[in-house]
């Protein structure tokens, strides 16, 4: 397939990769990377701990400089695409411009789902996706009495153990009963609750929002759904995402939780490829049911999928989900879906805060959450990675180990 122009909307984590990947493996055409946000493409995941912290420079967010654009000849535009125009192969941008492609790559992510409670358009009730969320809210955060967290996933107590960190009362509301319990085992969640506990954080399960109070302008407090009253001066909430659709749907793309793509992360239309935060695709590691992911991994491993198959190597995507979240002193690292998962094996110790709980679906494991444990991880993405053969009982058995096991049996 020759391919005389790329064209790629989004330029997060997934659309610089595929503008980066075309490149190293060769790719002379034209490549045009659409960005709607100002400045150079950065990491995102920085946003809601060591950049809000100041632990790190603007700088360092960024995946290249600037002459890095320029040297492997990446169009960066900065512009918002509004339409697709399928039959004549052309998007059309919000500054009047039209861009021709010969194959389109959608990498338009998600955006925040908004907290639907009055009082969520007031000063002070922020999300973090963004850079520019990031710099708003980090003075607030240094400055900040009394915080409430909306949502404890992954997001939600990012912000927690920071504001915490800086000295403020928090108080976390969360609709389920324990903390990022869509992700991981009931063992690691009691293990973060006990640590964020410990550094102060308040929680509140099985409770929600029913209003945001204010006063001239800006948050003071919040309604829970029970009656009560909560002090704030921020409110940070993380209660999930949606996928950023709405170009693909108007341009007549399947949709489906997301833009549906089959194995080779190919939309209805053979000509556009969507992929990271917005793709839904038939993972192998859950079923081959549609699945959407939200990670770095995720995002780059399709990214470099996509590249290859445009340059004439193509392969169903089957990359081993991985995911990862800071917290204060503690790294929780995540390999496979625990997605149905029926029993577990714990190895390490949960008052030395440093374990691992093997998730086994039908006597075969299926992810493997870490906790300060990064040798576990690195041993279970490799096991993953390979045909099942490590069972419930053999991880069960005193004196195992992960990396012993993961060493001994390989092929």
């Amino acid at each position: 397939m020759s391919l005389a122009s790329v064209v790629i909307i989004g330029a997060g984590q997934a659309g610089f990769q595929v503008a980066a990947s075309l490149r190293q493996e060769g790719y002379d055409g034209i490549i045009t990377l659409i960005g709607d946000e100002p400045g150079l493409p950065y990491q995102r995941p920085p946003l809601s701990k060591a950049y809000l912290l100041g632990k790190i420079s603007e700088n360092a967010l960024l995946f290249r400089p600037a002459d890095f654009f320029v040297k492997q000849r990446i169009d960066l535009r900065h512009d918002q695409a509004t339409a697709i125009d399928r039959q004549n192969r052309r998007v059309l941008l919000a500054s009047g411009e039209a861009v021709a492609y010969d194959h389109l790559v959608l990498a338009t992510g998600a955006h925040n789902r908004p907290l639907p409670v009055p009082g969520a358009e007031l000063q002070g009730v922020y999300g973090v996706k963004t850079k520019q969320d990031a710099d708003a809210l980090a003075p607030l955060a240094k400055a900040a009495s009394s915080v409430v967290v909306v949502g404890a996933g992954f997001i939600g107590l990012e912000f927690a153990a920071v504001a915490a960190e800086l000295g403020a009362s928090v108080h976390v509301l969360e609709l389920g009963d324990r903390p990022m319990a869509r992700a991981v085992s009931t063992e690691m969640s009691q293990l973060f609750r006990q640590a964020h506990e410990s550094w102060g954080v308040k929680f509140d399960f099985r409770q929600g929002l029913t209003r945001i109070d204010g006063k001239d302008g800006k948050v003071s407090g919040v309604e829970t759904s029970d009656g009560r009253k909560l002090p704030a001066d921020l409110v940070v909430f993380g209660i999930g995402v949606i996928p950023n659709t709405q170009l693909a749907s108007e341009a007549g793309l399947a949709i489906e939780n997301g833009i549906r793509v089959d194995a080779n992360l190919l939309t209805s239309d053979p000509h556009i490829s969507a992929l990271g935060d917005v793709a839904c695709f038939p993972c192998l590691q859950n079923g081959e049911q549609p699945t959407r992911l939200e990670s770095v991994q995720n995002a780059a491993d399709q990214a470099r999928n996509v590249a290859a198959r445009l340059l004439g190597k193509p392969a169903p995507y089957s990359a081993l989900p991985w995911f990862w979240t800071d917290q204060g002193n503690l790294k929780l690292q995540i390999a496979g879906l625990s997605t149905g998962y029926d029993s577990t094996v714990t190895l390490g110790s949960p008052e030395t805060q440093q374990l691992s709980v093997l998730c086994f679906r039908d006597d075969q494991l299926v992810a493997v959450e870490s906790c300060n444990r990064p040798g576990d991880h690195m041993a279970a993405r490799k096991i993953l990675s390979r045909p099942p053969q490590l069972s419930a009982a053999e991880a069960a058995a005193e004196g195992f180990e992960l990396k012993v096991w993961e060493a001994a049996n390989r092929d």
